[in-house]
């Protein structure tokens, strides 16, 4: 799952990996990107579907800093807007050995990239170094 579909590009890419377009359809992994903003979401479903990863991307128009309950649990969450804190609802929608990246710290600043991987049901976080990105909004993220 992606938290923060923007134009749809990083979803394809990651589509690319998880469901290539060169192996048989019943070996493909789907990616589930949520936006919270609609012109956002329409305008990656548009980009998406135009680019023919469609049937490998589902886009929906939610509050990502609530992960995506329905589809879950996740191997991998990838997160692109930097969060306060690591939302719980994201941890809890990973499978066991599961991975999120996540940034986190200010909303406009400096913020850490962390790598969270879920083994034996405790949450090991390491330290990617400093990045920027756009706040993440929503329930578990900076308030618009």
């Amino acid at each position: 799952m992606e938290v923060g579909a923007g134009s749809g590009w990083h979803a394809s890419t990651i589509a690319e990996i998880v469901a290539p377009s060169d192996v048989p359809k019943e070996t493909w992994g789907h990616v589930y990107t949520v936006e919270i903003i609609r012109e956002l979401a329409d305008f990656a479903r548009a980009n998406v579907d135009r680019e023919g990863f469609g049937e490998r991307v589902t886009i929906i128009n939610s509050d990502g800093s609530e992960g995506y309950a329905p589809e879950a649990p996740y191997d991998r969450i990838l997160v692109t807007a930097a969060a306060p804190d690591i939302p719980k609802s994201l941890t809890e929608q990973l499978k066991p050995d599961g991975v999120l990246v996540i940034p986190v710290g200010g909303a406009y600043f400096y913020q850490t990239l962390l790598r969270v991987r879920k083994k034996d049901a405790r949450l090991v976080t390491e330290n990617l170094g400093g990045v920027a990105f756009v706040p993440l909004t929503g329930k578990y993220g900076y308030r618009p």
